[in-house]
């Protein structure tokens, strides 16, 4: 009978932890689709920047061509009468260069509004984050900001027992002022990693390292959801084992829990996806 227990716990948590790597895998996926869709913009970006500026320059020189052309143009059209048609003629061409210059301006603003947006967004969240949880030691927690997504790690000594999954009261203080900030900021969606380092573990149910990080992210979700009422739709939980360490050399900077905070990736895709459209940005 404690085998079949056993057998059928061990089914749970291993379907539970495919669920978690898949819906993971996916967010993923799509949040490397919009880095490539944001790479791509940036190059088109800087190709209008370089033809804007080949193109004020070009305006300048037509512009002097023009006033030149009117200052002499009565003594012209006394001496050469056709040469009034291709004057006319050069005003048109002026007038539709700054057309088009003015069209690829407006796209390059889009673009830029695009990527300013997202990162005043993402300074605002740094900034409430560290305003909340600026008095803890830079060794337990640490914000950064990496390809426009913001990052909490926090190690496992503050938020485990060594080989437990079981949040301690002070991880409990800490998530509380993490829960306050993203509570307050309904247009996020975020992720938590379980991280640990290379040393194999195995305990009771849990097989290994991949077993241990999933339990910790799902303890840290929730603790998130029912002490916090954080809504868990905007969660995910993930394990990443030992594959992802920061150092080689200290294990224990491996041993952690990361936040993953995004906005919501649809907004922010269909902001670029717009820009790209246009036409002005094309020609």
């Amino acid at each position: 009978m404690k085998k079949i227990i056993l057998g059928c716990l061990g089914i749970t948590l291993l379907l539970s932890s495919c669920v978690s790597q898949k819906k993971y895998a996916d967010l993923e996926a799509k949040h490397k689709e919009t880095q490539d869709l944001l790479n791509s913009a940036t190059v088109k970006l800087n190709t209008c920047l370089e033809e804007k500026a080949t193109a004020t320059t070009r305006m300048k020189t037509l512009e002097d061509q023009n006033a030149f052309l009117k200052a002499n143009n009565q003594e012209l059209i006394n001496n050469m009468g056709n040469l009034t048609t291709l004057t006319t003629k050069g005003a048109e061409n002026l007038e539709k260069s700054l057309e088009s210059l003015k069209e690829k301006d407006l796209t390059i603003r889009k673009l830029q509004d695009a990527i300013t947006r997202r990162d005043s967004v993402n300074l605002a969240l740094v900034q409430s984050l560290k305003g909340v949880l600026g008095n803890l030691d830079d060794e337990d927690i640490e914000i950064s900001v990496e390809k426009g997504v913001v990052f909490v790690s926090i190690s496992d000594k503050l938020l485990f027992s060594s080989g437990s999954y079981n949040v301690t009261s002070r991880a409990k203080e800490v998530l509380g002022k993490v829960a306050q900030v993203v509570n307050n900021k309904p247009d996020f969606e975020f992720m938590v990693e379980g991280h640990t380092d290379d040393v194999p573990y195995r305990k009771g149910v849990l097989l290994d390292n991949w077993d241990l990080s999933v339990k910790r992210s799902t303890a840290v979700v929730r603790i998130l959801q029912n002490d916090y009422g954080v809504d868990p739709k905007r969660m995910t939980a993930a394990g990443r084992a030992e594959y992802v360490p920061v150092s080689q050399s200290e294990k224990s900077k491996n041993r952690r829990t990361r936040i993953v905070v995004l906005p919501k990736i649809d907004q922010f895709y269909s902001m670029i996806e717009e820009g790209m459209k246009d036409p002005a940005i094309n020609n």
